[in-house]
């Protein structure tokens, strides 16, 4: 893979604007913590995909300006070069950007919410990271989370927004815990691809082998990971008694996918031990999606990628010592 990139490399050490390409690249790709800008084409398919096949065009619009204004905000903070370089300011403003036209009507307001909601999510990275730091953890995706809590939350208060975030909880919360009826093999494959494309917001099976692709050409362990930990959340999710609808839809996948890849592969280096602890952690997470789903249902907003961050940081912290993989 080295020598494949490496024309690209070269052109981006000679180019400025491929160098730009190369950051927001790569920062798509960090999402699911991969440092490859061939992933993070693969990533964007992804979304573009999802996006236009389901009549949402503005989502992946949304993206892009999360994604471009994060970096350029990130570079007029003169963020560390190395980190700017490997696109660690980026994947929060991109999601960032995903989330608002989501869950929040189009409006001409929009966009400039989500200029200002990718800006902050490069404060609130660099704030978190020196919190976090001390603890040698990552800041993960807490940032776009804390983000576009406040940002959906505020939409209620705001004509120009228009927003009603409370649609985005129907979404996500159980309307009938009870209904767990059995999953037939079509809804169970349906179940795992969603919980893989859902890290994006997507609900699209074709999304979701485009990101195990850009997953597999950076690191075929991590693709392994993205669909063992689907696998463990459905049957997880499901054995609980989780609602059949909720579970087939991937929303109760996308967090514990997060954690597997997190935990299994790039916070500590994989063995069988580091591949039990992942799992424990990736049961967990389901386990915290439903907490954290009724604790944000009176608010009227999504958990977001919440779970996955509680549980990650709780299982980095003991700092086990497992044969510690390089840190973001």
């Amino acid at each position: 893979m080295k020598s494949i990139l490496e024309p690209w490399c070269n052109a981006c050490a000679a180019s400025s604007a491929l160098r730009f390409v190369d950051i927001n690249l790569r920062g798509t790709a960090q999402v699911m913590f991969q440092n490859n800008p061939l992933t993070g084409v693969l990533f964007l398919l992804a979304i573009a995909w999802g996006s236009f096949s389901g009549g949402a065009a503005e989502v992946f619009s949304g993206g892009l300006l999360g994604l471009v204004t994060a970096t350029l905000t990130a570079m007029w903070l003169r963020v560390d070069a190395q980190a700017l370089g490997d696109g660690l300011f980026g994947y929060n403003g991109i999601l960032v950007g995903l989330a608002l036209p989501t869950f929040l009507p189009p409006s001409p307001l929009l966009w400039a919410y989500v200029a200002i909601g990718a800006a902050v999510s490069v404060v609130a990275m660099l704030g978190t990271a020196n919190v976090t730091k001390a603890w040698s953890v990552s800041a993960l995706t807490f940032p776009f989370v804390i983000t576009t809590w406040l940002l959906l939350l505020a939409a209620a208060a705001f004509a120009g927004i228009g927003g009603d975030a409370a649609a985005a909880a129907d979404a996500i919360v159980p309307i009938d815990p009870a209904a767990a009826d059995p999953l037939q093999p079509a809804a169970f494959l349906h179940g795992l691809l969603q919980s893989i494309s859902q890290v994006f917001l997507k609900g699209d099976a074709l999304s979701a082998l485009l990101l195990l692709a850009g997953l597999a050409v950076s690191s075929l362990a991590a693709a392994l990971l993205a669909l063992a930990g689907a696998f463990l959340a459905l049957c997880t999710a499901h054995a609980l008694g989780a609602e059949s609808q909720l579970v087939s839809a991937g929303l109760l996948g996308f967090s514990p996918v997060l954690t597997a890849i997190a935990l299994g592969s790039v916070f500590y280096s994989p063995s069988v031990r580091v591949l039990a602890y992942a799992a424990l952690g990736t049961v967990f997470t389901v386990i915290v999606q439903g907490a954290l789903n009724v604790a944000v249902a009176p608010w009227g907003i999504s958990a977001l990628t919440a779970p996955f961050v509680l549980v990650s940081w709780l299982f980095l912290l003991p700092r086990q010592h497992f044969g510690r993989a390089a840190s973001e």
